[in-house]
């Protein structure tokens, strides 16, 4: 059987597109599978791997959506990990969608939310026959600050702690959940990543190709150890 890779995250997972002359099928707004990073990431790896698709927009990690229905992480993590057992690997990038204004949560009470999605992976059965968990979090690339004067400005917030200053503390408070919970850890913004203009949170093509070239190579390494 294939080594199966569940990449669990929110619209730059799903493959967003803000910027109608950034992918192929402006009228979708969403890259297709020639563009986005979960799909480029299948090619680098490879036949022995199936890469699972697992993005929904305005996902969380743990923090129920009082507009809509279905986007905390935490309810949708066992069935989606039942459904692809034996899991090989466990692929986490959220937290974007944590710093809207509405949730009104610090970058601390998010990471205890990646905690709690962590660990509850970590306890699910779906490992494989004496197999051990082994999960990957990602910390998201931080917002842009020009998202506070952008079309989507009010849907996440310009207020007080805003979504930009959120954001750029995620990678510390990620990197020491995943030191704590023995997971792996990766930080976007050290990728070479970088945003559209549109909207300033979502990825362009070419990190979409990025970020797939970056875990093509890391995840082989994850599963050898």
């Amino acid at each position: 059987m294939k080594k199966h890779i569940i990449c669990l995250g929110d619209s730059n997972t799903h493959g967003y597109c803000a910027d109608p002359a950034d992918c192929a099928n402006p009228a979708l707004a969403r890259f297709n599978e020639d563009e986005r990073w979960t799909r480029l990431l299948q090619k680098h790896l490879g036949e022995d791997y199936l890469v699972v698709e697992e993005g929904l927009s305005g996902r969380t990690t743990v923090f129920s959506d009082p507009l809509y229905e279905g986007l905390d992480a935490l309810h949708y993590l066992w069935p989606c990990l039942k459904s692809h057992e034996p899991v090989s690997l466990l692929v986490i990038m959220l937290g974007t969608n944590d710093t809207k204004e509405r949730f009104g949560v610090n970058p601390f009470a998010i990471s205890l939310g990646m905690r709690r999605l962590v660990q509850k992976a970590q306890t699910t059965d779906c490992w494989g026959l004496g197999g051990t968990p082994k999960i990957l979090v990602i910390a998201p690339p931080a917002i842009g600050e020009g998202v506070l004067t952008s079309p989507v400005a009010d849907e996440m917030g310009t207020m007080g702690y805003s979504c930009v200053e959120k954001s750029r503390a995620l990678p510390a408070h990620f990197r020491r959940v995943a030191e704590e919970t023995g997971c792996h850890f990766l930080d976007a913004n050290e990728c070479g990543v970088t945003f559209n203009s549109v909207d300033f949170m979502h990825l362009t093509r070419q990190s979409h190709a990025r970020l797939a070239e970056v875990l093509g190579k890391l995840i082989p390494t994850l599963l050898a150890q």
